[in-house]
């Protein structure tokens, strides 16, 4: 073996495989991210603007002093300041009452809800007083200010929490000077009011309201400080409140919003309005109310969703914090400057009359001024009420000036931590803010201080939790040695992307190959051997080993000898254990058939029970058994399943590390997920691959989508998913997939589909799936038609039984699944019911096409297009399957010709008529505008637009002709690819133990594969033997090959066959048969509509009628399409989001680590060069400069 390894100079040219490491260069994804940020915080900055500004308007129109509301028709003001109140509370209720009837939900404790509506009941009394019935007194720069002073509650309780926490003395300073600005701010604003000016008891008591209000409003984050302060009454109510935040959400805006009604109500009347008044309120005055409540309310909730989008994006600081602090000034200047111009432009130099006495002039009252010049000076007007403003005294000016500056930076200093909070890479909303909604009429306040305060003590838990295990499986069978190449370098790839060796690293990784059918009988030998595909596999693992062996480019240098590795027989057949080159572990696992079951579902359930049963679990009965504690075992055993994923792969699966690590975010950040997959691409050249690009790309991006978004994804595909091993070892999951078939249902919903089965599975036992866009792997597509059409013929029956079962248990479903609701339910029924139409829906489609072509009478046409699929039908019953798929292939090119001139058709019918305004051209312009519009959201995949027309062509094959071959094909439930050997058969005891003692060859013969290192022979432990002899027992075992139960399957097969296609297209037949029948009946059920150019001009006496055919295609897909469009644009956004926070946080760590690395590397080279005590003094030198990097240092020394 040894001549093998040696290194010879005239050897030196080698071939390498090509090896794409991910091309993303770092400023580019800076770029982005920083785009991105700026973005969002001017959006914040802008949208804060708008919602303060028409808010201060609306509360300037309840000013007696202003005459845009005359002062009879006050009412009007004060309700709109009401309105604005309670929209938040509105949305709030709609959003919980949603998850509540939809959605499971814990009903608080009495004394929860006690506590809750007393807070609730003050919060809103607070707000009712301050912004109703105190600030329409003050002028607008009070009221601007004002509002930051709700700050005072939550610095007192920073204070507390800081003195309490001693890691935190060091910033208790901030929220004491908050404090103490906070309360300055209340003396000078009292003093500017009792002190320099002569006010009014009105005024008096509006002061003495503005602080009860500004201190009742503080009270509405106190559970932000609740649980810091180790109080059992509050922690007991905090944590009820977060178990039932539906209900607690509900409780609360429905408090605010019944409080805001009395006050208001009940206020009007006592202040000597009249609620009358409203109805006679000119109609210019109204729609410049009704404006600015709909510019604040709407204005406001979408600044609280950029916000959030803000600290999704991990730009919290600059796209958060500083445009929220810089809003108040700005308002200051949105207001003052317009002021100052109106009043410098309205001065008379030779007039002794003041600017603010002639605001009270007739002349200066004039209706001829615009709106915004009205309003303008109604703000103005609210100034020179201000006796100081007035007289320009200069110290009341002097007490204005510094109430407002006291109290903004008062609100700065107390919401200073939001500075320093450590975001993770992807986090929830309830992870970032206590309540879910912001204060209509305290937008920027709301928002810093609903931003969770974290103390340094959180911080620190949180970056100690523990990393998860990631195991990666692939299953497979008989792969080209290309296709195992992109799968061995995707797993090498990842090994140097994450070492094992690395310190705090988030994730440990550990690779895994279950190989089936491995071994073949050779003539003349008694023991069996490796097949070829078994040895190209690791001939490819030895060359890719190799390659990512080799750090240093040097040509001239000697190869460093790689290290040995392990091979090991095994009671399934063999196994070889590799260390990688940065230190995880690779294991191929030989199956032979004749030893343990093959196909994919029973290698998935091979490597479930390994991994989760034998490794994970065992190993804490055992401690069980030792004496260890019962709860605290229970509980990490709990933690470990959770952090415990298993990604299920191809054999063809090529994927970049980054895809992994996103999904890894999803599962670490929802608890409730159970799977999630990311967006799989199909590989490969020729039209049929072309057409699966489409194919694929339209099914991620519209159907995937909506399943996200709506509920839940009901497949997740077993080429790239990534499973909670929580999960998958629940009751009803891993069990349950163990099942063997045995009726004839079972073979096409278990093993024709085992990767939507599975999920079925997990669906029903309460966990969701989702799916991420932005985590892309490739995998081979057959290029085929005959191999897609088997394929496609396995998917299709499959897919229908788990949606069918799916659907069958929807009401136990909801009730266990938070994210399976009704309405989605009702969602899976109509795409469900569309999938079954299918057929007809093409039918009509190409009935339409024979009219618009040749001019056939409709019902002609419907009858002519029927006609190939009857009969093509029928011949699916007698021929065999290779002959029905040469026929479909025929048939696939005429109805290709035929879609290629319905679209010439389409587009001269348009011309001829002047105008796209038919309904096959609003169709066809709708779908085509919708797909590019689909296509542009996704621009790194926008070139797959050009295969459309491809995808276009093909609608009749694949959606007519492939679903009467699937459907009449059910019962062959053999794969169709990859097919080869035969079935393997039953052993008994004795021979197995044969076998075992006879598989001494193939050791012999992968050993000499691997020249580049030597796989020596070792053998399992007696325990891990016993488990899998055991496992092989009990679920494992060969299936025994009986005729007459085969045969007895072939007929219920059959019979399972028949009774579908007949409930399958007799259900498309009365589609069909109803759309014969309107089309029978004529113009009594057309829908007539006037005929329209392209510019816009109808044509009077033309009109153009919409016949049933097109009425009844336009409803098939239309409103589908639509739905599904616009979660389309929902799903695109959380991306884009979830893939801006993964740049931001990756790139630092990347920049950490290489920064790390070359630090040591700095060790190496300097401790080289010395020698003796030098050498010493510079371990010493590093282990003080780099402690967290100490046994790293000591290794390379």
């Amino acid at each position: 073996m040894d001549m093998h390894r040696q290194w010879r100079s005239w050897d030196a040219c080698r071939e390498v495989p090509v090896i794409q490491d991910e091309q993303k260069p770092r400023k580019r994804l800076q770029c982005v991210q920083w785009c991105c940020g700026a973005f969002v915080g001017l959006v914040v900055f802008v949208l804060s603007l708008l919602s303060k500004s028409s808010f201060l308007l609306l509360v300037t129109l309840g000013n007696n002093a202003t005459i845009t509301v005359p002062t009879g028709q006050k009412p009007s003001a004060l309700l709109s300041i009401g309105c604005t109140l309670v929209g938040p509370s509105v949305l709030l209720l709609i959003k919980s009452l949603w998850k509540f009837i939809f959605k499971s939900s814990v009903i608080p404790s009495m004394k929860t809800v006690l506590w809750v509506l007393c807070m609730e009941f003050l919060v809103a009394m607070g707000a009712v007083l301050l912004t109703v019935v105190a600030m329409p007194h003050f002028d607008i720069i009070t009221n601007i200010m004002l509002l930051n002073s709700v700050s005072l509650l939550s610095a007192v309780l920073q204070v507390a929490a800081d003195c309490l926490a001693k890691e935190r003395t060091r910033f208790i300073m901030l929220p004491i000077i908050a404090i103490v600005l906070i309360i300055l701010g209340y003396v000078l604003f009292i003093l500017s009011f009792l002190l320099v000016e002569n006010s009014t008891s009105e005024v008096v008591t509006a002061v003495a309201l503005a602080i009860l209000g500004t201190f009742f409003v503080s009270l509405n984050w106190w559970e932000n400080y609740s649980t810091l302060f180790n109080v059992g009454f509050l922690n007991d109510i905090s944590k009820d409140i977060a178990e039932s935040r539906n209900m607690v959400c509900i409780l609360s805006s429905m408090v605010r919003i019944l409080i805001t009604g009395i006050v208001v109500g009940a206020y009007v009347p006592l202040y000597g309005y009249d609620w009358y008044t409203i109805s006679s309120l000119p109609s210019g005055v109204s729609d410049t109310i009704i404006g600015l409540v709909v510019v604040q309310i709407i204005s406001s909730a979408m600044c609280h969703w950029f916000v959030v989008v803000a600290c999704k994006i991990h730009a919290l600081r600059r796209s958060f914090v500083v445009p929220i602090y810089l809003a108040s000034l700005a308002i200051l200047a949105v207001f003052l400057v317009p002021v100052s111009i109106y009043s410098n432009s309205a001065a008379d130099p030779e007039s002794d009359i003041r600017y603010c006495d002639s605001l009270q002039l007739s002349e200066y009252q004039q209706s001829n001024i615009t709106w915004f010049e009205g309003l303008m000076k109604d703000v103005t007007r609210t100034l020179c009420n201000r006796q100081i403003v007035a007289d320009m005294n200069l110290t009341g000016l002097t007490f204005l000036g510094g109430l407002a500056l006291c109290w903004w930076l008062g609100l700065i200093f107390s919401t200073l931590y939001i500075w320093f909070l450590r975001i993770k890479r992807i986090q929830r909303t309830q992870d970032l803010f206590v309540r879910r909604m912001y204060e209509g009429a305290f937008l920027e306040q709301s928002m810093l201080l609903n931003t969770r305060f974290e103390i340094r003590k959180r911080i620190k838990e949180r970056r100690s939790k523990e990393p998860v295990t990631v195991y990666l499986c692939a299953t497979m069978w008989h792969e080209t040695y290309d296709e195992m190449m992109k799968m061995i370098i995707s797993m090498f790839r990842l090994d140097k992307y994450r070492p094992k060796t690395t310190t705090g690293s988030d994730a440990i990784f550990e690779f895994h190959i279950y190989f089936d059918d491995a071994f073949k009988d050779v003539k003349g030998s008694k023991e069996r051997h490796a097949n070829e595909y078994a040895e190209t596999l690791v001939e490819v693992i030895r060359e890719v080993y190799t390659i990512f062996s080799e750090e240093d480019p040097c040509v001239f240098k000697k190869r460093p000898p790689l290290p040995n590795q392990k091979i090991l027989r095994t009671p399934y057949g063999g196994r070889l254990e590799y260390t990688l080159p940065k230190g995880n572990v690779l294991m191929v696992h030989f199956k032979d058939k004749q030893l343990i079951r093959h196909k994919k579902r029973w290698s998935q359930i091979m490597y479930l029970y390994y991994l989760l049963g034998w490794r994970l679990n065992s190993k804490y009965f055992k401690m069980f058994a030792r004496g260890g504690n019962e709860s605290r075992l229970k509980a990490a055993l709990q933690k470990e399943k959770e952090n415990t994923y298993i990604l299920a792969l191809d054999g063809d699966t090529d994927f970049q590390p980054s895809a992994l690590m996103l999904l890894i975010d999803r599962l670490k950040l929802y608890p409730e997920v159970g799977a999630v997959c990311g967006r799989i691409h199909p590989t490969g050249t020729g039209p049929m691959v072309w057409y699966q690009k489409f194919e694929y790309a339209v099914g991620h991006w519209m159907q995937k989508t909506a399943e996200h978004v709506f509920g839940s994804v009901l497949c997740s595909p077993g080429c790239f998913s990534l499973f909670r091993g929580a999960a998958l070892m629940d009751d009803n999951v891993m069990k349950r997939y163990t099942t063997k078939a045995t009726e004839a249902s079972h073979y096409v919903q278990y093993d024709q589909g085992e990767d939507r089965w599975l999920c079925t599975l997990l669906l029903q036992q309460g966990w969701r799936v989702e799916y991420n866009a932005a985590a892309d792997a490739y995998t081979n597509a057959p290029e085929e038609f005959k191999e897609f059409y088997n394929q496609r013929r396995r998917w299709g029956p499959s897919t229908l039984a788990n949606t069918i079962d799916l659907l069958g248990s929807g009401d136990l479903t909801c009730q266990r699944n938070s994210s399976i609701s009704k309405p989605y339910i009702l969602y899976q029924i109509v795409a469900t019911g569309a999938s079954i139409l299918g057929p007809a829906t093409i039918c009509l489609m190409i009935a339409g096409s024979f009219t618009f072509i040749f001019d056939i009478e409709p019902n002609n046409s419907l009858l002519l297009a029927t006609l190939p699929p009857i009969i093509y039908l029928g011949l699916c019953f007698k021929l065999k399957g290779d002959i029905q798929i040469k026929i479909a292939a025929v048939l696939s090119i005429l109805y290709a010709f035929l879609m290629t001139a319905t679209i010439l058709s389409i587009i001269g019918d348009m011309v001829r008529q002047e105008t796209f305004f038919t309904p096959a051209g609003l169709f066809l312009i709708t779908m085509v505008f919708m797909y590019i519009a689909t296509a542009a959201f996704h621009p790194q995949e926008f070139s797959l637009i050009i295969y459309g027309f491809l995808y276009f062509l093909c609608i009749p094959s694949g959606y007519l002709l492939l679903t009467i071959y699937s459907i009449v094909n059910m019962n062959n439930v053999t794969w169709g690819t990859r097919e080869s050997g035969g079935q393997a058969k039953a052993q008994t005891a004795d021979v197995i133990k044969k076998r075992l003692m006879q598989v001494k060859c193939w050791v012999a013969r992968l050993q000499t594969k691997s020249n580049e290192f030597s796989l020596y022979e070792d053998t399992l432990s007696e325990e891990e033997t016993e488990f899998w002899r055991e496992l092989q027992k009990k679920y494992l075992e060969p299936l025994a090959e009986d005729k007459e139960q085969q045969r007895k399957i072939a007929e219920d097969l059959q019979g399972l066959r028949d009774k579908v296609t007949f409930s399958f297209f007799i259900c498309n037949a009365l589609w069909l048969v109803a759309t014969f029948f309107l089309q029978a009946i004529g113009k009594a059920v057309t829908i007539p509509i006037p005929k329209m150019y392209a510019n816009g001009t109808i044509v009077r006496g033309e009109i153009i009628s919409i016949d049933p055919i097109g009425l009844m295609f336009l409803l098939g897909f239309a409103t589908l399409l639509v739905v599904q469009f616009l979660a389309m644009l929902y799903h695109r956004i959380y991306t884009l989001i979830h893939f801006v926070s993964y740049i931001d946080t990756e790139t630092k760590a990347v920049r950490k680590l290489e920064k790390k690395d070359s630090c040591l590397e700095g060790f190496q080279n300097t401790a080289s060069a010395e020698g003796g005590e030098a050498k010493y003094k510079v371990i010493v030198k590093f282990c003080i400069h780099e402690p967290a990097r100490y046994s790293q240092i000591l290794k390379a020394f």
